[in-house]
């Protein structure tokens, strides 16, 4: 009965299906179910491996609840392109990303926490930084305020009527998407040590440009107490968010060592563990 409601409760809040293996392990081997529909259900842990808890609303679940495009999609990019996948990308989430050149690589990991926090109507958690320190809330902006910019001038102005529908939402967003980036997301978030990682942590990189990933999965060996992480990310020109490969030890797989040493190698960039930050 109880794993009934959970059931209901995953589908209902993240309209996706519920993974049966969610905190287990396949003891056979690390598998890709290429039927499954999110991340979970996609994806096992590694062998002897089992996923972290996390609690039914947390940002962790709902991470690990992303839908996922049919397995073998290609990422599209904001103009109906396709990239190319040469061992980059493991799945595509399915999350439409406008028609702008706009969802980039700190655009997508703000997009995946606002749309987090709108969903669990969290309206007061959702603000983010400018580039310039302009503080961008969502309360504002549903109540029917719009920022406008000239030159380094950053201001509210009252010129709509108050609503919280989702394309009042995805308007927001395009405007933070287009005046924050990895600099401002760098300076905004808290840095987090590598050993104390969480799902929904990101690794960023500020600059022009820089880079971001965000942790969307762990697990854990029970008997050893390592853990693995998997990540996310988007990328130049605008486009949908992927997962990614880790092809660093000559074998293909999703999952990533916590103990990755002094550098960590993705397929399209690298990080230093003191970049792991925090919402």
């Amino acid at each position: 009965m109880k794993n009934s409601i959970l059931l209901l409760l995953l589908t209902v809040l993240f309209g996706c299906d519920t993974p049966s293996n969610a905190q287990k392990v396949d003891s056979t081997t690390y598998a890709i179910n290429a039927n499954g529909k999110t991340l979970s259900t996609r994806f096992n842990p590694p062998k002897g491996y089992q996923r972290t808890k996390s609690s039914l609303f947390s940002f962790g679940t709902y991470l690990r609840n992303l839908p996922l495009k049919k397995s073998g999609s290609l990422v599209k990019y904001f103009d109906g392109g396709t990239k190319p996948n040469t061992n980059v990308y493991a799945a595509v989430v399915e999350l439409p990303i406008g028609k702008r050149d706009l969802h980039q690589c700190a655009d997508a990991v703000m997009r995946l926490r606002a749309e987090y926090l709108w969903k669990q109507k969290k309206y007061d958690e959702i603000h983010f930084n400018f580039t310039n320190g302009f503080v961008a809330d969502y309360n504002s902006w549903r109540s029917g305020k719009r920022i406008v910019v000239k030159g380094n001038e950053v201001k509210w102005v009252q010129s709509a009527t108050a609503s919280n529908d989702y394309q009042v939402f995805w308007k927001y967003l395009e405007m933070v998407f287009a005046y924050a980036g990895s600099l401002s997301l760098s300076k905004e978030l808290k840095k987090v040590d590598v050993k104390e990682m969480q799902i929904g942590d990101a690794f960023v990189r500020g600059g022009s440009p820089g880079h971001c990933a965000i942790v969307v999965d762990m697990a854990i060996d029970s008997s050893s107490g390592k853990k693995v992480f998997m990540l996310a990310q988007s990328y130049m020109p605008a486009q949908e968010t992927q997962v990614l490969w880790n092809t660093n030890n000559g074998k293909k797989t999703v999952w990533y060592p916590l103990d990755f040493g002094g550098l960590l190698v993705t397929p399209e960039y690298s990080f230093y563990p003191k970049e792991l930050m925090r919402f």
